[in-house]
């Protein structure tokens, strides 16, 4: 018998992806399956914390999912084509999963998929979040609808809204022409899950933990399957050791401590070594992109002893390359402060001067400038740069933060 609940919602969102791959795969119907799947997993989090898993975990799960789905298309008689379609399917009864160490290469395949389908071109990055969340890491509309502090509602509707764009779209890996594309769409989404639940960008809390867990989650799933593309690595090796410093992050009570204020004796070493071996690994899997520069850059943070210790000149040296690479706003400004550290608050401002119209009204942009003022002497400056940091974000613990401070700073009375 399972003794905790938890030990069988981490076996469902292991198996919700195989899972739903299969009825897909087996019936189409991406919509309907996602609701039989959604069911079956259910029936499993009523029944198996009580009566101990089944001989086959994922074999139950497809039979009842599957019984669910002809089940439904049967009954659905205002929709005649899919009645027709329900009377040549097999039997429900006939349909099973493999034994027991059965080997199924397909099933595994049906992962990243699945993946590729959620984060199908036609549908905008809210609904890729969204449904991949849903249809992969097996969460509730309920879950993902909390973590994104929306109604249940509302996320119910971006879902439904999903399924009904990719209504039609074959179940098959993207082919070679405009599979790259796609792949770094589906990192792109991973990435997205992980910052939002990494640094909420509003709410009460700095960190949603189920958000970045399911990140991580997914994404070694995906690195499982493509063990040797140095984009999933590298992606895979940042979130670690971006999530490692988690426990420092927070003080008691729950107000935001900053990188170098950190007791990094806090930090997740086991994480931090598996993520400077991926590292490494991911940059010798090809030329560096995106991930694996910013894996790199958080591997030389995790590595310093302190704060003083950091080699800011290298990791200047990584922001340029990595800015050359992809012209993103928040490497700009990561390159702004990392070009402060190693030469002095006044080149950083003039640097941050670059980005005002690239970033203009952007709360990051004047929360670096208040911090490189407040290094340059320029309290008055400083203060007034804190507290309009502090108006633009609506995440609380990062207001509480800066409001303090520009509190703390002297007057020019003083």
């Amino acid at each position: 018998m399972l003794r905790r609940t938890t030990e069988v919602e981490d076996l469902l969102r292991l198996h919700a992806p195989q899972v739903l791959g299969a009825l897909v795969r087996r019936y189409g119907h991406f919509g309907a399956a996602e609701d039989a799947v959604q069911e079956a997993l259910l029936a499993a989090a009523r029944q198996w914390p009580d009566q101990g898993l089944p001989e086959n975990p994922r074999g139950w799960l497809i039979k009842v999912a599957s019984r669910r789905l002809t089940d439904q298309l049967r009954a659905d008689e205002a929709r005649r084509r899919r009645e027709e379609d329900a009377a040549l399917l097999t039997p429900r009864d006939a349909f099973t999963a493999p034994a027991p160490g059965e080997s199924r290469a397909p099933a595994d395949d049906d992962t990243l998929t699945l993946l590729f389908l959620c984060c199908h071109p036609e549908l905008t990055p809210a609904a890729q979040v969204a449904l991949t969340l849903r249809a992969v890491g097996g969460l509730t509309t309920a879950e993902i609808a909390r973590a994104h502090l929306v109604p249940e509602a509302t996320m119910a509707q971006r879902i439904s809204r999903a399924k009904g764009r990719i209504k039609g779209v074959s179940f098959r890996q993207p082919g070679p022409e405009d599979r790259d594309a796609r792949l770094a769409a589906v990192l792109q989404v991973l990435y997205l899950i992980f910052n939002e639940g990494y640094t909420a960008t509003s709410g009460d809390a700095l960190h949603r933990a189920e958000l970045a867990r399911e990140a991580i989650r997914l994404t070694r799933a995906v690195r499982r399957l493509l063990p040797h593309e140095g984009a999933v690595t590298g992606l895979l090796a940042l979130m670690l050791l971006t999530e490692a410093r988690t426990a420092a992050r927070t003080g008691p009570h729950g107000e935001l401590i900053p990188l170098d204020a950190q007791d990094r004796g806090r930090w997740d070493r086991r994480a931090i070594d598996e993520g400077t071996a991926l590292v490494e690994e991911a940059l010798s899997q090809g030329p560096p992109g995106a991930y694996q520069l910013q894996a790199a850059i958080a591997a030389l943070h995790d590595e310093a002893p302190s704060a003083d210790a950091t080699d800011w000149p290298q990791i200047l040296a990584l922001y340029d390359h990595l800015v050359r690479r992809t012209h993103e706003p928040m490497a700009e400004l990561g390159r702004v402060v990392a070009c402060a550290m190693v030469h002095g608050p006044h080149a950083g401002l003039t640097e941050l001067a670059a980005l005002e119209d690239l970033l203009m009204g952007h709360h990051r942009l004047e929360a670096v400038r208040a911090h490189l003022l407040e290094k340059a002497g320029d309290t008055e400056g400083a203060r007034a740069a804190y507290r309009l940091a502090a108006q633009g974000t609506l995440s609380r613990p990062e207001a509480h933060y800066l409001l303090t401070r520009a509190a703390r700073l002297p007057t020019g009375d003083a």
